[in-house]
């Protein structure tokens, strides 16, 4: 079988940063690192981001915005993108999710989605 035109895979790695976090202060810091793969046939760049991040006391953050770090990375079938960024919280567990819109070289415009994913200070949950 062969590989659909559009496929984006996203992999996310999460880290919690003791030395910037600050829980007296209600402070939690993370980084995490995405890794983004066109597994698809066709050519695709990245123009924009949609997040949505949300504490454990249910405060939903959306960010939106153009590329990833400053970058519409442009990646043919094959290729991959990585970067780190960074989220604060107010809590020490939280989720982030949400999509890149992506613009396929034959013109189509699609959603590589990004799952629910998990940040939590260690030994925090069981």
């Amino acid at each position: 079988m062969s590989p659909p035109e559009h496929k984006i895979r996203v992999e996310v790695e999460t880290s919690y940063l003791d030395e910037q976090s600050d829980p007296r202060e209600s402070r939690y810091v993370f980084s995490y690192t995405i890794t983004i793969r066109n597994e698809g046939k066709v050519p695709a760049r990245l123009l924009t981001r949609h997040w949505v991040i949300t504490d454990a006391n249910g405060k939903v953050e959306e960010v939106r915005g153009d590329g990833v770090v400053g970058e519409q990375p442009y990646l043919k079938p094959g290729q991959g993108f990585r970067y780190s960024s960074g989220a604060v919280l107010e809590t020490p567990v939280g989720s982030m999710q949400g999509s890149y819109q992506m613009l396929a070289d034959n013109g189509a415009q699609f959603d590589a989605t990004i799952r629910p994913f998990r940040l939590a200070m260690p030994g925090i949950l069981q």
